[in-house]
């Protein structure tokens, strides 16, 4: 078993029968006292967010994740069919372990997938996808009202807001965790 000294961003733990994801970890060595490691937990299944705070060298219990790239197939009524790039074996993953990244998938296009026990857990994507713009008002040059800001709907349907002077067909660089636009891209 391990302990706490093992701490990694992106380890999973066992906790009361539930899976957590460390999103940030920092071991403290006070001037008095023991040392402890203060963290922050992301609930694999719920997405709920916590801080927790162990005794530096305790025992935790890390889960098996296993991360594979898959491909996105196609999405087949309320659930996503992913081909695994390296047997080519195809998954059906339901919308609700897709969650967000959803907004930003195009067909052919490779996420990772982390399987705990043989059951999908979540979809990553990079940080960052490239993706047109089908539909934005145009931008008047005098409109300040906004912040300098317009919606424009991407390939995938999702809105996001960009600069008044991006044009339709326009191709923009997205961050797919929180969906912000990054800037243009021109090939």
């Amino acid at each position: 078993m391990a302990t706490t000294n093992d701490i990694k961003n992106g380890s999973v733990l066992s906790i009361d029968g539930q899976l957590w994801n460390v999103i940030e970890f920092q071991h403290v060595k006070p001037g008095k006292g023991g040392a402890f490691v203060r963290t922050k937990l992301k609930n694999v299944m719920s997405g709920k967010t916590v801080d927790r705070t162990f005794n530096a060298g305790t025992k935790i219990d890390f889960a098996t994740v296993d991360r594979r790239d898959f491909q996105f197939l196609y999405k087949d009524g309320e659930d996503f069919v992913f081909m695994d790039t390296s047997d080519y074996d195809q998954r059906t993953i339901p919308a609700a372990v897709v969650g967000d990244a959803a907004n930003f998938m195009l067909e052919n296009q490779i996420a990772t997938i982390a399987t705990h026990e043989g059951e999908a857990l979540y979809v990553e994507l990079p940080a960052s996808v490239v993706l047109e713009v089908t539909y934005t008002e145009p931008g008047l040059q005098g409109d300040r009202s906004s912040a300098g800001t317009k919606a424009a709907t991407l390939e995938t349907g999702y809105e996001i807001q960009v600069p008044l002077f991006l044009e339709q067909n326009t191709r923009v660089k997205v961050d797919t965790r929180d969906g912000s636009y990054l800037g243009r891209v021109t090939d």
